[in-house]
């Protein structure tokens, strides 16, 4: 059988056919396979979103110009209640921390001795003027001398004199409130003997406060007499108002601050003496001032600087500040009402950098 007799046999079987077939499907999905991967892939550059920042648009607002001091608490009156004399205390007429008023007997102290010499002395002072009497009517008929006259005159005067004396050591034994007032722990109790200046306990007035602070000698004469001044104490949050009732007639050299002193009324009591005080002393406002946060100062040796953004890009501006308050600050010069600032991530930036708002107020 010749050749091309055998291959048109082997062409005309049909499993021959179709094994012919999916070869040539194979060799042409490879080939197209082997193109796809040879061709370049051509993608769209990646643009970046900038950096995220929160900004604030300046506008003008209302400073007040304040001075935070803090001042202490002082009572109108106070005194430590003390013997005056060594005496042994018998009675306690008061408890700890009573309300008392003026003249209301506190302590009484032993003073039985004292009324015994008292009686004494009244008995001899009778006798004394008996005697004074007597010679006084005899003289006028010239039946004694003058002298003898003259003597017992003096004696009853002594006699007048010692028993004054001796009233005052009695009413010292009997201890009085000075004033009206609250107060403190009593100290000593019925029996204890007491030396002079023992202290029995401690009276204060506390209807008003006085409210003593010291103030930079630069605003010496910004706090004026007679002005209103607010303060706060830390055992609640309410506001009180004291008024400038004295000042100290120098400034201390030390310090180089001048003691103020103001009053405030205290109905209910609730001021204690010794309390601290913070006072917000009212110095100017301004009604136009620009504020800025305080987050987003820049800080160098040259002063201060803040990033301003334009068209979401971020410029550096130099500023002058003025006031500052416990979160912002006043702007003097460098800004202008509608510049757009920075106040977060400000470490990621440099003049230039693209920006684009998380927030802004």
């Amino acid at each position: 059988m010749s050749t091309q007799t055998i291959t048109r046999n082997l062409i005309s079987s049909p499993l021959l056919a179709a094994l012919a077939y999916f070869s040539i499907m194979l060799i042409g999905g490879c080939y197209a396979k082997a193109e796809e991967k040879a061709k370049p892939v051509v993608t769209a550059p990646r643009v970046s979103p900038g950096v995220p920042v929160d900004g604030y648009i300046v506008k003008p607002a209302v400073l007040n110009d304040e001075l935070e001091i803090t001042g202490t608490l002082e009572p109108n009156q106070e005194v430590d209640i003390v013997s005056e004399l060594p005496r042994k205390i018998i009675r306690i007429n008061v408890k700890d921390g009573a309300s008392v008023t003026t003249g209301q007997v506190l302590f009484e102290m032993d003073n039985a001795d004292l009324l015994a010499q008292l009686e004494k002395l009244h008995q001899q002072e009778k006798l004394a003027r008996l005697n004074e009497e007597r010679l006084r009517d005899l003289i006028q008929h010239e039946a004694v001398v003058q002298q003898d006259y003259d003597q017992s005159f003096t004696n009853l005067k002594v006699l007048e004199a010692q028993i004054t004396e001796l009233q005052v050591l009695i009413n010292k034994t009997r201890i009085r409130a000075p004033f009206s007032g609250q107060l403190g722990i009593v100290r000593v109790y019925p029996g204890a003997v007491v030396s002079a200046n023992t202290v029995l306990t401690h009276l204060q007035d506390n209807s008003m406060v006085k409210l003593d602070f010291h103030v930079p000698e630069k605003y010496a004469q910004t706090i004026l007499t007679g002005s209103q001044q607010k303060f706060t104490v830390a055992s609640d949050t309410k506001q009180y108002s004291a008024k400038v009732i004295a000042r100290e007639a120098g400034v201390d050299q030390s310090t180089r601050t001048l003691l103020i002193r103001a009053v405030s009324q205290n109905p209910g009591r609730v001021l204690l003496a010794g309390q601290s005080a913070r006072m917000q002393l009212s110095m100017h406002s301004t009604a136009d001032a620009l504020m800025v946060s305080s987050q987003a100062l820049i800080p160098s040796s040259q002063g201060y600087s803040v990033y301003t953004v334009k068209s979401n890009q971020v410029q550096l501006a130099a500023i002058e500040i003025g006031q500052r308050g416990p979160y912002a600050v006043e702007v003097l010069h460098g800004l202008h009402k509608g510049d757009t600032v920075v106040t977060s991530n400000l470490l990621r930036l440099m003049p230039g950098s693209v920006v684009q708002f998380a927030s802004l107020k």
